[in-house]
Order: structure tokens, then C-alpha cells, then sequence
């Protein structure tokens, strides 16, 4: 590169992170606030290990493999091992890694909010995402009103509680059992049904259907449903909440039909996380909560994409 082109990119590169100063601004406000939130509420903040031996086995998540280890997906594993040694409440504020994950709304390296507690279903972490937004828009000065695009969400109790089964039938073109047998699901969410959840008002999609359980139990009084919920605002998926799965058992189960696809794709298989499968029959009952950093503060920011409330994005490296 000549002296002239290195110059007109040093430029260029103030300029964009000009532009994007007072969202970083404002993203750092709203992690702060996170933190506020969860030691208020007698949480311990935690610090688990990027690099890990075994991910958990998800056929839809491709891990990035790094020497014989691979760059953590979720921090979910190592945080559920404490829960078996006697922590009951913690959170962190992660990154995470997934090869193959650019658009939008999606970056390769992107941060996590992850938080558990013990003696707690996901009806309890439904109640408690509703506090923990309302507690940030009152921290960032956005009262009970966010303005993202060309709509106002009202985030006041109570939010939009249906479940997956009744999106289905009000969006969808296709029934969910249509959608499960061939296999649609996932698409048939992106295409139809994302697109319209939380556009006035955050909603909480609950009760997937048991073969999208991944890590969370199935309903005790009804076994095809699990005890799994996403949020959303203005169409955007922000987080994914479980009644944490706790019998090692059924896990492996899972776990091996995960492997099994990831080889019928003719990806190599991850080792099987056998440390967290042996920790997993001490973890009380417990629920669980990932939540998007990135897309959550594209939200508080007003900004369209993931690219706007990051410092630098795969390109600009």
C-alpha cells in the first residue's frame, strides 16, 4: 500500500469510528447498568474460559476449532458446572465464537450476557428480563418507551406472552406439525413468524417443541413441549431462556443425536463434553438466560445494524 492509500484509510477508519462514538458510548453505559442490575440482585459476577476441550453439541452452531480446542459458542457449560458446585446465582458478560454467523444482525465474535439461577423455572427468568429492560431504558433515559426504526415499543408490563404453538397458528402459513415433519421449523420462524413479534411491545415466545428443547427440560405434565422461551423486540431475537435440563442421561441422549447430524453434514463432530455431563446429575433445579449484548444495544442505539455498536467488525481488521 502506498503512503497515500495508508493515509486515506487512516482517515477513513477516524471517520467511521467517529461516527459510531456515541453508540460505543452508549454501549458501555448499558453494560454497566447490566452489571448494576444482577449485583443488586445478589448475583456474582463470573469468568469462565474462552477456550474450552468440548462445546456443547448443537447441529445449527458450528464452533471454531483453535490447536485441539475450540473458541467457546456460549459460556453455558462451564457455568452450569459451577451451578453443580454450589453457586445459586451468577452472571457474565462474554464473548463468544461461531463460524459462519455475519449479517445484520450477526457477527463470528460477538458478546453474551449469560445469567443462572438455582431453585427457578423460565417463567421466573421471563419475569426477570421484563425487570432487567426496564431497569437499563430507566439507567439509559428511555422512560418506558423505545424508539427503534419506525416504531415505539411500549416495554411496560405486561409484555406479549404467546406460545410457539400459537404463533404458528396466528403467522405461520403452515401448521407446526407440518413445519416439524418436513423439517421447516427453523425457516418457517425466520420467514413468518420473527418478523412479527415484538413490534409494539417485547414478546416472549414460550413452549418450543420438544425436538427444539436443545439444553432445556420438557414440561413434567406434557413432554412434547419444553420449558424454553426467546425474546424479541421489533422483530429482532434477543435471548434464549431454558428450565435448565439437570439429568445427564437425557442429555447425552441429545447430545449424540446432535453429533450424529453434524456427521450426516460431513462436519467433524466435537468430543463429547464429558466433564459437564458428570457435573450435570449435582445441578439442582436451575434456570438459564442468554442475551445478546450486541443486538440489544443496536436496539437502545436506534441503529439498523450489529455493525454500528461495535468498534471494529471482521472487515475492518
Amino acid at each position: 500500500m502506498s503512503p497515500g492509500s495508508r493515509d486515506r484509510a487512516s482517515t477513513g477508519e477516524q471517520h467511521r469510528l467517529a461516527r459510531r462514538r456515541a453508540n460505543l458510548r452508549l454501549r458501555a453505559l448499558l453494560i454497566q447498568a447490566v452489571r448494576e442490575f444482577f449485583t443488586e440482585r445478589g448475583y456474582l459476577e463470573v469468568d469462565t474460559p474462552l477456550l474450552i476441550p468440548a462445546p456443547a453439541p448443537e447441529a445449527h452452531i458450528e464452533a471454531i476449532r483453535v490447536g485441539g480446542c475450540y473458541l467457546q459458542t456460549s459460556p453455558e457449560l462451564c457455568m452450569k458446572r459451577l451451578l453443580s458446585s454450589g453457586f445459586s446465582r451468577i452472571f457474565q458478560i462474554s464473548r463468544c465464537f461461531r463460524a459462519g454467523e455475519r449479517g445484520d444482525l450477526h457477527l463470528p465474535e460477538f458478546s453474551m450476557l449469560e445469567w443462572y439461577r438455582t431453585g427457578k423455572d423460565y417463567g421466573f427468568l421471563m419475569d426477570e428480563c421484563e425487570s432487567l429492560i426496564l431497569f437499563l431504558a430507566h439507567r439509559l433515559g428511555r422512560g418506558v418507551t423505545l424508539r427503534y426504526q419506525d416504531r415505539e415499543i411500549a416495554l411496560g408490563r405486561p409484555w406479549e406472552r404467546i406460545s410457539v404453538d400459537a404463533a404458528f397458528d396466528r403467522y405461520s402459513s403452515v401448521s407446526l406439525e407440518e413445519a416439524l415433519a418436513g423439517k421447516t421449523f427453523d425457516q418457517v420462524m425466520v420467514d413468518q413468524i420473527e418478523p412479527s413479534l415484538g413490534l409494539n411491545r417485547p414478546t416472549l415466545l414460550y413452549d418450543y417443541p420438544a425436538p427444539m428443547a436443545a439444553l432445556a427440560r420438557l414440561k413434567p405434565d406434557n413432554r412434547t413441549v419444553a420449558e424454553r422461551f426467546e425474546l424479541y423486540m421489533a422483530g429482532v431475537e434477543l435471548g434464549n431462556g431454558f428450565s435448565e435440563l439437570n439429568d445427564p442421561a437425557e442429555q447425552r441422549i441429545r447430545f449424540e443425536g446432535e453429533l450424529e447430524t453434524i456427521k450426516a453434514s460431513g462436519k467433524e463432530p466435537y468430543p463429547m463434553p464429558e466433564r459437564f455431563l458428570s457435573a450435570l446429575k449435582h445441578m439442582p433445579r436451575a434456570a438459564g438466560m442468554a442475551l445478546g449484548v450486541d443486538r440489544l444495544t443496536m436496539l437502545f442505539c436506534n441503529a439498523p445494524k450489529i455493525d454500528d455498536v461495535v468498534p471494529f467488525t471482521p472487515e475492518e481488521l
